[in-house]
């Protein structure tokens, strides 16, 4: 005779496990399969700490970023001899500067701190606006199809043959030739002075932006095309729902989880790129602080004094990998398929 199962029983699976009985919202279970990936939490915590010295850098640096002390030029800690014992016949001690001066007297760490606000203003700015731009030429490319979203789509493609960096470097020389001396109170000389109260920034978040949408475009199209034919897409086309509602309300809210992955993992490519026309020379304004500008004025003594160029390059490798984990591990925790798995 069959044994009655009793309402209260539990189910077990393997390894003697009980079965939940009661669901678990993707939300939560991605929370909990992202804080379970060490790489991810390793990645975020650094963030989290550059953030925090980004904004309070005005309490972390010890000197002001600009400040030049041309007596102390070229100064280091004994500590930072005995790493680089190559700098004994060149560096002066100096304990004032805890990772050294640079080639004016200026405090190295102060201006690594400071250069934190450049390269995460740009990790922030860059990815927002290639969202704006490329999830709103995206969707409505891949939401209204037909002929125009073949021209749409070939516009990308005509931009897409030109180099990203390139394109940026000649959108940088025409504003910065453009908006060099314009009259008072015209739209170039508000431009300007906009450009340089953020210490070049403008132009660069610009320049990104025109430049970073196109594959926005190309993922949120994908991602539109093949969530518009969906069963719940098509009863609220039945109930009479219009475009806009269909978009805002079904659509956008299904294909912005693989987004927003994407363009955390495009963050330090943004990063390297104003490192990149830092280094060159277009990029921020000085006395403004850049790391990339650091290394490239640490690269011509770096023979003499390595630091220069050694402690800059550090910081943003280790950004760029705090926002690769964090990336990643958004991926993996987002990814539906892989629920339950972990």
């Amino acid at each position: 005779m069959t044994k009655p199962v009793s309402l209260d029983s539990k189910e077990f699976g393997a390894g003697g496990k009980p079965i939940s009985q009661k669901g678990e919202s993707l939300l939560k279970d991605s929370i909990r399969r992202l804080a379970r990936n060490r790489a991810a939490v390793v990645g975020g915590s650094i963030i989290l700490i550059l953030i925090l010295t980004a904004l309070f850098a005005n309490l972390v640096a010890p000197y002001p970023f600009a400040d030049q002390t041309l007596v102390d030029q070229n100064k280091v800690p004994q500590w930072v001899l005995n790493l680089f014992p190559t700098m004994q016949p060149y560096a002066k001690l100096s304990p004032n500067y805890f990772l050294g001066a640079d080639y004016v007297g200026r405090d190295l760490f102060s201006r690594i701190v400071f250069g934190a606000r450049v390269s995460l203003t740009v990790a922030f700015i860059g990815p927002l606006i290639s969202l704006i731009i490329g999830v709103t030429y995206g969707s409505i490319s891949g939401y209204f199809g037909g002929n125009l979203d073949n021209l749409m789509m070939r516009i990308v493609d005509v931009l897409y043959a030109f180099p990203s960096l390139l394109f940026i470097i000649l959108l940088l020389a025409f504003f910065r030739s453009t908006f060099a001396q314009p009259e008072p109170g015209t739209f170039t000389y508000t431009m300007g002075q906009l450009d340089a109260a953020t210490g070049g920034l403008l132009f660069i978040f610009i320049g990104i932006g025109l430049t970073a949408w196109e594959t926005m475009a190309r993922l949120t199209r994908g991602q539109v095309l093949s969530i518009r034919e969906k069963e719940f897409v098509e009863a609220a086309r039945t109930l009479g729902a219009k475009n806009g509602r269909i978009m805002f309300r079904h659509i956008l809210p299904n294909v912005v989880g693989p987004l927003v992955v994407a363009e955390t993992l495009a963050i330090p490519g943004y990063i390297s790129t104003e490192a990149f026309l830092s280094f060159i020379g277009i990029g921020v304004n000085p006395p403004t602080p850049s790391w990339g500008s650091m290394i490239s004025d640490g690269a011509q003594v770096i023979r003499t004094y390595p630091n220069q160029a050694v402690f800059p390059a550090l910081a943003l490798a280790i950004t760029m990998f705090a926002f690769n984990f964090l990336g990643d591990g958004l991926r993996d925790a987002l990814d539906p398929r892989l629920r339950g798995t972990q």
